[in-house]
């Protein structure tokens, strides 16, 4: 006599909370900590140009290089990366990411020429991709769906701190240390996250079969690599340039061949069929526009910061603090969490964008012989990246099936990459056409404040400078907040109608 077969019934509450690893916040805090030092290093050395080029010798092309190797090889490389993190090993990619990671930092503290530096840089770009992918695809697998939004606000809180802190921590080691010494601080913090990792994180793969799609590793990174760097020149050597315009059209070729692959390879390393899904658009959407709306408005107000209210560049870093902490405060305590399941991602979503887009026109007219206007501004912005950003990365997330969480992890990053260049790129050049339309005709042929004031030859020129410049960046600035305004409301539509189709 055979036993009648039973049938299982999803996990109820309470076994899921009994399956959940009993380290997995400490493992949050180690992955954390990986992707504080990877974000950090996007900004850290902003302060150290004046520095590098004495010790370096370098001219403005080198330090230019010194600064966008690390970003252009990271953000050419994410989507490879997640693949690479998802078929050999989220846990075996993070420690190779410290491990690499490690290295070139101390190739860059050991730099004696800025040759020899900007290849460090690349390679901590490389590092950094296996770090980034692999950071959010161990959170997705160690958080069971309860969890993860709180989860992913806190590693997305994390970024924002890195973004904000960079010039402050620049500018306090370069304070009493050498600029090596910016590079070095990396090495303790990656022995501590490779022993952490290593004894902490269990090992978790993707379902991938079939061989490594070598092909469309080659052609998205190279076609990725191609476009950030003619967004990154472009401002600097017009966006006619042969070297711009050639990388630009190279890139949407590349990026165009990678498609038709994907399309065809029958083990692809980006499923093209997720751009039909209205979940995934809505959020790839609002991942671009939020953070070209806010890197752009917040390069701007750095710049105000610096130019207009004649603070330090590690000074400007500190009063941009509030931002950041607000974020990382909403998220620590849980806020977001509760308040994204309450109003369901698409309301969080459009709820954060318009919280953040208020800020930055808040910001971007406050007075500029104070501080308390700006500050409301800031803590404004830093409420309404606490609930979009954790909101839009589960978007992404959850559009892609959890075993290819590296993947999911892989395009958030280019789009965020992808965005956040853009930003800079385009509301910088809102922001100087306007600047200089506004230049008092004996200073007209003035391409930057700096030389605009150097060319000054009275007070009143010098004060027509800085009022042409103040409102160029209000100007910018408030470009930017409707961008954040209408990638929220979009992202928030398409995601709220996808969600009535599956319904």
């Amino acid at each position: 006599m055979t036993a009648a077969p039973t049938t299982a019934g999803p996990p109820t509450r309470d076994e899921t909370v009994s399956s959940r690893l009993p380290t997995r916040w400490l493992i949050l805090a180690v992955l954390s900590l990986a992707q504080l030092v990877v974000v950090l290093d996007n900004t850290v050395l902003t302060v150290a140009v004046p520095a590098l080029t004495r010790d370096l010798n370098a001219s403005t092309a080198d330090i230019q290089w010194v600064i966008n190797a690390y970003a252009l090889v990271q953000s050419g490389l994410l989507l490879t990366a997640g693949s690479v993190v998802d078929r050999y090993g989220r846990r075996r990619m993070l420690l190779a990411g410290l491990v690499l990671f490690g290295l070139a930092s101390l190739a860059a503290a050991a730099a004696q020429s800025s040759g020899q530096l900007i290849a460090a840089r690349a390679g901590l770009g490389v590092g950094g991709a296996l770090l980034v992918t692999g950071t959010l695809a161990v959170a997705m697998q160690v958080f069971d769906a309860e969890e993860r939004p709180r989860a992913i606000g806190i590693w997305a809180a994390v970024s924002a701190l890195g973004f904000a802190a960079g010039p402050p921590v620049g500018g306090l080691v370069l304070a009493h240390f050498a600029w090596p010494a910016i590079f070095l601080l990396n090495v303790p913090i990656v022995l501590l996250c490779v022993v952490a990792v290593a004894s902490l994180v269990p090992e978790s793969r993707g379902a991938t079969g079939g061989r490594l799609d070598l092909v469309g590793a080659v052609l998205s990174t190279g076609g990725l690599t191609a476009l950030v760097y003619a967004v990154i020149r472009g401002p600097e050597d017009g966006w006619g340039a042969p070297s711009v315009l050639g990388a630009a059209l190279a890139g949407v070729a590349l990026v165009g061949l990678f498609v038709g692959w994907e399309r065809r390879t029958p083990y692809p390393m980006l499923d093209m069929d997720l751009f039909r899904d209205r979940r995934f658009v809505g959020a790839v959407a609002g991942v671009v526009l939020i953070t070209f709306g806010s890197a752009g408005a917040l390069f701007l107000l750095a710049q105000q910061l610096q130019f207009v209210r004649g603070h330090t560049a590690w000074e400007a870093g500190l009063r941009m603090v509030p931002f950041a902490s607000t974020v990382v405060l909403l998220n620590l305590v849980g806020v977001v969490a509760r308040l994204i399941r309450a109003l369901g991602i698409p309301a969080a979503i459009a709820a954060g964008m318009t919280s953040l887009a208020a800020g930055l026109v808040v910001a971007a007219h406050a007075p500029t012989d104070g501080y308390g206007v700006l500050l409301g501004g800031l803590v404004l912005m830093g409420a309404g990246c606490a609930v979009a950003n954790p909101a839009i990365v589960e978007a992404v997330m959850s559009a892609i099936p959890v075993d290819r969480a590296g993947s999911g992890a892989g395009v958030d990053g280019t789009m965020t990459e992808v965005g956040t260049s853009l930003g800079v790129a385009v509301l910088g050049a809102v922001m100087n056409t306007r600047f200089t339309a506004a230049l008092p005709v004996a200073l007209a042929g003035a391409a930057s404040f700096p030389a605009a004031m150097a060319a000054a030859r009275s007070e009143p020129e010098r004060q027509s400078v800085a009022e042409a410049f103040s409102s160029a960046v209000v100007v910018g600035q408030t470009v930017g907040a409707v961008a954040v305004l209408v990638g929220g409301l979009l992202a928030a539509l398409l995601l709220h109608r996808a969600a009535r189709r599956v319904d």
